[in-house]
């Protein structure tokens, strides 16, 4: 019987899940939690990415309290909220959505927050918050249309995948590269180590390919 506790992923996203891997971390369990991600009135983007968070990782642990498998194990969240000023973007579902957020990034520079949320087995709840600034460049009625035409943008926050063809568009980056992408790696590993996931596990068995 493993001493180190399980880490459940609420959440269901493949970038998520491909940046945990990227450091070694294998989630035990995928338990996606749906929430409600209206935007409260006169809300802060940073105030949203905080709350949703917490509320996907807090119904995933009531979900799986029970849960003879996952019932003692870590419960890990993340929600990113692309924001021009305190203007929240949509995630991107229909293609006037996308270029409607592309065409207000264009040549000017937004934030990214991400909320991260870990629950422990005790019940425990710890929370980072983190902000990465974005600069487009200014984008050509070709690009645009040729971003949009390739459907990269479905179901992404602001519109764009920065680990897609959209980084090309991005003239400066200060902060957490990987907070653009979906999921704060530094501060991610902080929480899980800080709560004894054993996050260095893997990176003993040599070369990852």
């Amino acid at each position: 019987m493993s001493i180190y506790p399980k880490l459940v992923l609420a959440s269901g996203s493949p970038r998520r899940i491909e940046l945990l891997q990227q450091a070694g971390i294998e989630p035990h369990r995928l338990f996606p939690a749906d929430v409600d991600e209206t935007p409260l009135r006169a809300e802060h983007p940073r105030s949203l990415a905080k709350r949703l968070s917490r509320a996907k990782a807090e119904k995933a642990a009531a979900a799986l309290k029970d849960d003879p498998e996952a019932g003692n194990a870590l419960v890990l969240a993340a929600d990113t909220v692309v924001a021009v000023g305190r203007r929240i973007l949509p995630k991107a579902e229909m293609v006037d959505e996308a270029s409607n957020c592309l065409r207000l990034l264009s040549g000017r520079s937004h934030r990214v927050y991400s909320g991260v949320c870990l629950v422990t087995p005790a019940g425990k709840i710890r929370q980072r918050l983190v902000e990465t600034r974005v600069r487009f460049k200014r984008l050509s009625r070709q690009e645009l249309e040729s971003y949009l035409a390739s459907g990269e943008w479905r179901g992404k926050a602001g519109g764009y995948a920065v680990q897609g063809l959209a980084g090309a568009f991005v003239v400066k980056l200060v902060g957490s590269y990987t907070n653009v992408v979906g999921l704060p790696l530094y501060e991610t590993v902080g929480l899980l180590t800080g709560e004894g996931f054993p996050v260095h596990f893997n990176w003993l068995s040599g070369p990852r390919h």
